[in-house]
């Protein structure tokens, strides 16, 4: 079947790719103009395989489509438009010139959430299914007739990131993939939408984004992760303006005690934790916030806010000041229209999109040796300057925080002085168990105490899971490949015990 597609992003060049695959006629491709002097993943990979590429800016002039835009597509002699993830309103001259018409894609199950943002508005309003809807064009919003609807389960702590990477994205393109395919086999139905419990919803931007604080924690928590990343949930507290990112619910064991953050409007101040800003509905039920960004853009972890900023700048070595040329390359390869990377030049300030954050997390990591570094490392250190210096402290092994403080019990044995921590290793923090609890530990050997140990109570318990559960689920471990843990195990020296004694016989 000969196909135009219509559309953008990487979720457009996949679909076009596996229309490819197969056995399809691409014809044409319409993509966006070119933004910063960037192509659309689409387009570029079209162009690659030499298919004809049209970047219309617009496809009317007062309300008529333009005659040589109708004219170059009709040049093409589609059977079928293909839409992914189209950001442009097509006149319906080329919607409905196809004999088999055109089709599109849509993340959110309709009527649901016609309109744009619908990822955005799946999480705000708490909906416990989410998915996506490929649907018939015609001259509505979002209101053809269904073709093909696929869903999934929303997760408490779901994001728009994880939504869309978990199932949006990979099942999205096996669905237009799978829709093309009904309608070359004449076997594609067209089933009326209903127009009980259609909605509409409109772009978010950052001046609607404010979070009103009269409400349930869990609704905050959905509007804060509905926002995140963009264009952030925010709201005024200590004279600037705050955008909260990476929101959960997840707070069993938490206790609320640190630092008061005074938010008006809210409920209860918020509190500087270890673990993070812990917020409060109306409920009293608490949520917890990772990241804050500040009003000048930087973005913090949370339980940093009343911080300072930490350790002066450090002195590179001359292997660390390779390192940096490097990846100061590698940052202008990413950002073409930036003539010379500076210590200031902010990374998404220059025109950097999420697409771009993996492409220079993968290749700094592949320069330092599968150095362990996530996506959030860029949106923490934005500026060129700010990033070398976390990827030194990284590569250095001083980027965590400070020692543990640790009470030990001493001991003299067989002629050693033994130190042995007596308290609940829980959340990175040796701690009393709850209430001062202790028990005996004895000696097998003559039956004498060695000393009083935590005895662990119920809501230890609850921590510890807490924080297992956290650290399983956001720990940086469990977020790096496979690959990188390989290198890093390898990497690690072995333990001390381990060594042979030279002076054994």
């Amino acid at each position: 079947m000969k196909i135009a597609v219509i559309g953008q992003s990487l979720f457009g060049q996949e679909v076009y790719c596996h229309l490819r695959k197969e056995g399809h006629e691409v014809v044409g491709v319409f993509t966006v103009p070119d933004k910063d002097g960037k192509a659309d993943p689409l387009g570029l990979q079209a162009e690659k395989d030499g298919v004809p590429v049209f970047k219309f800016a617009r496809w009317r002039a007062k309300g008529q489509v333009l005659p040589d835009v109708v004219a170059k597509y009709q040049a093409l002699g589609a059977e079928l438009n293909v839409l992914p993830f189209c950001s442009q309103f097509i006149p319906m001259e080329i919607i409905n010139a196809p004999r088999h018409g055109s089709i599109i894609y849509h993340p959110s199950l309709l009527p649901r959430h016609r309109g744009a943002s619908a990822i955005n508005w799946t999480l705000i309003h708490g909906d416990k299914k989410g998915g996506f809807s490929i649907f018939w064009a015609d001259d509505g919003l979002d209101t053809g007739d269904l073709l093909l609807q696929k869903e999934c389960e929303v997760l408490p702590d779901d994001t728009v990131s994880t939504l869309y990477n978990r199932f949006l994205f990979p099942e999205g393109i096996k669905g237009m993939v799978q829709a093309v395919r009904l309608i070359a086999e004449g076997k594609a139905p067209r089933l009326p939408q209903p127009e009980e419990g259609a909605t509409y919803e409109g772009i978010q931007k950052k001046e609607t984004a404010k979070i009103n604080w009269d409400q349930p924690a869990e609704a905050i928590h959905n509007w804060i992760r509905g926002n995140d990343k963009v264009p952030g949930a925010w709201t005024e507290a200590c004279e600037q303006k705050l955008t909260f990112f990476n929101s959960t619910l997840s707070t069993s064991g938490l206790v609320p005690e640190g630092d008061t953050l005074p938010i008006p409007g809210a409920h209860r101040p918020g509190v500087v934790t270890k673990a993070g800003l812990i917020l409060f509905g109306n409920d009293d039920r608490m949520l917890l916030v990772k990241n804050i960004q500040l009003e000048d853009g930087k973005m913090i972890p949370a339980s940093n806010f009343f911080k300072g900023e930490g350790s002066s700048a450090l002195e590179l070595t001359e292997v660390e000041l390779a390192i940096a040329e490097a990846v100061r390359s590698a940052w202008q390869r990413i950002l073409p229209n930036v003539l010379e990377v500076e210590d200031s030049t902010d990374f998404f300030k220059s025109g950097a999109a999420s697409v771009d954050v993996v492409r220079l997390v993968e290749e700094v990591k592949e320069l330092c040796d599968g150095l362990e570094l996530e996506n959030e490392d860029v949106y923490m250190a934005s500026t060129f300057g700010d990033f070398i210096q976390l990827l030194v402290r990284k590569l250095r092994g001083d980027d965590e925080e400070g020692e543990y403080s640790i009470d030990y019990v001493e001991m003299a044995v067989n002629k050693r002085t033994l130190h042995m921590p007596h308290q609940l290793f829980i959340g990175g923090a040796f701690i009393d168990a709850e209430g001062a609890k202790t028990f005996e530990t004895i000696n097998p050997t003559d039956g004498s105490v060695i000393c009083q140990v935590s005895l662990p109570q119920v809501t230890d318990v609850d921590k510890a899971v807490a924080a297992a559960k956290d650290a399983f689920e956001n720990g940086l471990w469990g977020k790096i490949s496979a690959r990188d843990r390989g290198r890093l195990l390898y990497r690690a020296p072995p333990s001390p015990s381990t060594k042979p004694d030279p002076t054994a016989t």
